[in-house]
């Protein structure tokens, strides 16, 4: 009797801990039946001895010298369309690296700049054709400066992720037929979200592996450029020694002139200043004792 009463308290422990599992991330399911669950678990231990095809991600990165950017980047444009794959990024960028300009008139100058021009392009190529594009691509640059090939195993990823789609599908499945109950709806909407997630997921690592991923950068010598531009400091456009100096006595005896006539139009306070100077000295002759009285 003891032994009985062991071994059903023992089995509602099991249950128990199972429901508790199962409801971290969608609150808890009630299941209709014991014998459901075994079913799920068996379906599950099935699902785990699932094998899949390799996945392989292969990806590669390249930087190497050109003669020409512009041109290097059409030839492997049109490379790239020929092994049906497509040209994902490209930005060209032209930086200058010094220029210097010579005076060769008084309004004029030749212009001498050096430019750096680089490229950056990012490829999708059909992965069994990425080894052949690599060697055709080195061989378009007059050196290769790096160069890297990575391969990226994701049967792993890919497998966890039809397992998990397979569990949720049947415990779907068993919601809808009434098997097992959700107490809260939203959590059937969430199992559903993660079942697309999954799905997904699976898709881009399919298309990883179909297509892989080149990132090139290649680079030029750089470019002098000369050009004959308007000379842009006012300083080079004054006129010659010559002409200063002519401007100069010229505006001096400007100045003079301005002085006089404007001495001139002080005429009057120069006549008055005149009269009171004879006034003084007529009134001091006339009365010498009066100053001498003063100095005293």
């Amino acid at each position: 009797m003891k032994i009985k009463i062991l071994t059903t308290l023992a089995v509602g422990v099991l249950l128990l801990g199972a429901c508790k599992g199962a409801g971290s991330k969608y609150e808890a399911i009630n299941n209709s039946s014991s014998a459901d669950s075994t079913s799920v678990d068996r379906k599950t231990m099935v699902d785990t001895s699932l094998s899949v095809e390799p996945k392989l991600v292969k990806s590669a990165d390249m930087r190497f010298k050109v003669k020409n950017v512009q041109q290097t980047a059409e030839k492997i444009t049109g490379l790239t369309v020929k092994n049906t794959g497509m040209v994902m990024h490209h930005q060209m960028e032209s930086s200058t690296q010094g220029s210097r300009d010579y005076r060769i008139s008084d309004d004029s100058v030749r212009r001498v700049s050096a430019f750096n021009t680089s490229e950056d392009m990012t490829i999708k190529i059909p992965s069994d054709k990425l080894e052949d594009f690599m060697y055709q691509v080195a061989h378009m640059g007059t050196h290769v400066t790096f160069s890297k090939m990575d391969i990226e195993d994701k049967s792993l990823d890919f497998l966890s992720a039809k397992l998990k789609f397979n569990t949720r599908k049947e415990l779907v499945d068993q919601q809808r037929k009434g098997k097992v109950t959700i107490k809260n709806p939203m959590n059937v909407l969430l199992l559903k979200d993660d079942m697309v997630d999954g799905q997904i997921d699976n898709l881009k690592i399919d298309a990883a592996v179909k297509f892989s991923v080149i990132t090139l950068n290649f680079y030029e010598s750089n470019t002098i450029i000369q050009e004959t531009i308007a000379n842009d400091d006012p300083s080079a456009y004054q006129l010659l020694f010559g002409k200063r100096l002519f401007n100069s006595l010229a505006y001096g005896w400007f100045m003079f002139t301005e002085v006089v006539l404007a001495l001139a139009n002080l005429w009057v306070f120069v006549l008055v200043a005149l009269g009171f100077i004879l006034l003084f000295r007529y009134y001091k002759r006339k009365h010498p004792a009066f100053f001498g009285t003063i100095k005293s």
